[in-house]
C-alpha cells in the first residue's frame, strides 16, 4: 500500500501542535572558493541550543540529482510524492490560488514573468530588473483591455508580487499540456507555446496562448522597463486530498509570497498573510492564531531571493533574523518543530540546487543526536542521515502523538 494511504489510515486527532519552520532556499554548498556555508557563517545560537535537543540530518526534496521547484519542494514537505505524475502540479494554478482568486474547473492557468528583451529577440532579463509590485499592478491593468478583444474565451491577467503576474484562460475545449515560453536563462529567445500532447484540445489552446501573448507584447512593446512576458506552469486546479482528511489536522499557513500561500490553500490550509513582510510580523501573526489550529506552516522567503541573487552577506543576514526570531515558537512550546527549508539555493549556482537540505526534527521523544550545531556540516552527523522529504510528515506526525500503532 502507498506510503500516505498507510499514514493516513494511522492519524489521529489530538490537541498536540506541529510548527513548520521552512526557510526557503536555506541550504548552501561548500567550494573551494567559498569553504563554509551560509547556515555555517551565519551566528544562530538559538538554531544551535534547538539542534543540541533535536534529531538532525538532511533532507532530499525530490531525489539524488533532480533540482525541485519551489511547488515539489513544498509539497514533499507535507507528504506528497512530488514525483508522482498527479502530484506535478503546475506553477500556474499555485500562483493563481495563492493570490485568493476562485479558480474554475476547466480554468487553464499559467504563471508569468515580465521581461525584458533584447532588439535581436534575446532575453536581457528574466525579472524585467525585479519590478515593483506597484508597476506590475500598472502593467496588467494595460495589458487587461486588449486580453478582453481575444475571442472564444475569458483571458485575465492578474499582478501576483514584483515582475510575477498570473493568466486565467477560461473557456471550452483547453488543455493544460503546453510547454514553457520561458527559456529559463538570458540571451535565448522566449519560446513557442509548443503542445505537449498531439490532441486538437493541446493545438487549439497553443493558439489560442499565442494570442494571448501577441497581445500583450502589443501593449508592452513601447514600456520601458518591461518589453516582453514569458510563461510557465501551465496547469488546471489537480483537485489534491487536503491535509484535514490524510492526516486529521486543522492546518494554517502564514506566508508573505503568493507562490507559497497557493501550494497551502490547494492542500486545505487556512493561508494568513502578515501586517508585512518581516519575520517578527509572522511570528506576531503565529501568537495570534495558536489556538485555533493544531499545524503551522511558517514560510520565509529571503534566504531564497538572495540565494538566487547570489547576495551571500544578506542570505546570511536573514538567517540570523530567524534565529533572533525563533524564541517566540519555542515560548509556544509546540509539541514538535521543524526546522528545514524547500530546496537548496547555492549562491555559487544563484538558483535551486540538487543538494540535500539540513533538517532538524525536535520533540519531547525525538531521540536527541550528538549534533550541536544547525548547519550542513553538522547535519551530515545527525541520525537521520540523508531522508527523503516526503518522511518529515511521517516524523512529525508520530512525535506530536497523531498515529496509532500499525498492525495487531
Amino acid at each position: 500500500m502507498e506510503k500516505i494511504k498507510i499514514v493516513s489510515e494511522l492519524a489521529k486527532k489530538t490537541n498536540s501542535k506541529i510548527v513548520f519552520l521552512i526557510i526557503d532556499g536555506v541550504g548552501g554548498i561548500r567550494t573551494i572558493e567559498h569553504p563554509q556555508t551560509e547556515l555555517e557563517l551565519a551566528h544562530t545560537p538559538n538554531l544551535d541550543a534547538l539542534a543540541a535537543k533535536s534529531m538532525c540530518g538532511r533532507s532530499l526534496p525530490a531525489t539524488f540529482g533532480i533540482t525541485p521547484g519551489s511547488g515539489p519542494g513544498h509539497l514533499a514537505l507535507f507528504g506528497y510524492d512530488p514525483l508522482k505524475p498527479e502530484h506535478n502540479i503546475g506553477r500556474g494554478v499555485l500562483e493563481v490560488l495563492g493570490i485568493d482568486f476562485d479558480i474554475q474547473p476547466d480554468d487553464l492557468c499559467a504563471r508569468g514573468n515580465f521581461a525584458v528583451k533584447n532588439p535581436d529577440g534575446t532575453i536581457a532579463d528574466r525579472r524585467a530588473g525585479r519590478l515593483s509590485t506597484e508597476r506590475c499592478i500598472e502593467l496588467c491593468n494595460k495589458i487587461q483591455e486588449s486580453l478582453n478583444r481575444i475571442e472564444g474565451v475569458t483571458v485575465l491577467i492578474k499582478p501576483v508580487k514584483e515582475y510575477r503576474f498570473a493568466l486565467i484562460i477560461r473557456g471550452e475545449n483547453l488543455s493544460s499540456a503546453l510547454a514553457d515560453t520561458d527559456p529559463q536563462q538570458v540571451g535565448l529567445k522566449p519560446l513557442e507555446p509548443i503542445p505537449t500532447e498531439n490532441t486538437e484540445s493541446a493545438k487549439h489552446t497553443a493558439e489560442v496562448v499565442k494570442k494571448v501573448l501577441r497581445a500583450i507584447e502589443s501593449v508592452l512593446e513601447k514600456e520601458p522597463d518591461a518589453n516582453t512576458a514569458l510563461l510557465r506552469g501551465f496547469s488546471k486546479d489537480p483537485c489534491l486530498p487536503k491535509m484535514q482528511e490524510l492526516y486529521k489536522l486543522t492546518p494554517a499557513a502564514i506566508a508573505t509570497y503568493p507562490l507559497y500561500r497557493g501550494v497551502a490553500r490547494l492542500l486545505g490550509m487556512d493561508v494568513y498573510r502578515p501586517a508585512d513582510e518581516t519575520i517578527s510580523a509572522e511570528m506576531e501573526l503565529l501568537k495570534e492564531l495558536y489556538d485555533k489550529y493544531d499545524f503551522f506552516f511558517i514560510h520565509i522567503k529571503k534566504t531564497d531571493s538572495y540565494g538566487e541573487d547570489g547576495n551571500r552577506e544578506s542570505k546570511i543576514k536573514v538567517i540570523e533574523q530567524v534565529d533572533t526570531e525563533l524564541p517566540t515558537i519555542l515560548a509556544l512550546n509546540p509539541e514538535v518543530l521543524v526546522v528545514t527549508g524547500d530546496h537548496s539555493t547555492p549562491t555559487q549556482i544563484k538558483a535551486h540546487s540538487w543538494h540535500p537540505v539540513p533538517l532538524m526534527i525536535y520533540s519531547r521523544y525525538c531521540d536527541v543526536d550528538d549534533v550541536k550545531q544547525f548547519n550542513e556540516s553538522a547535519c551530515d552527523r545527525g541520525r537521520l542521515g540523508i531522508i527523503p522529504a516526503t518522511e518529515i510528515m511521517p516524523l512529525a506526525l508520530a512525535n506530536a502523538g497523531k498515529l496509532i500503532k500499525y498492525g495487531a
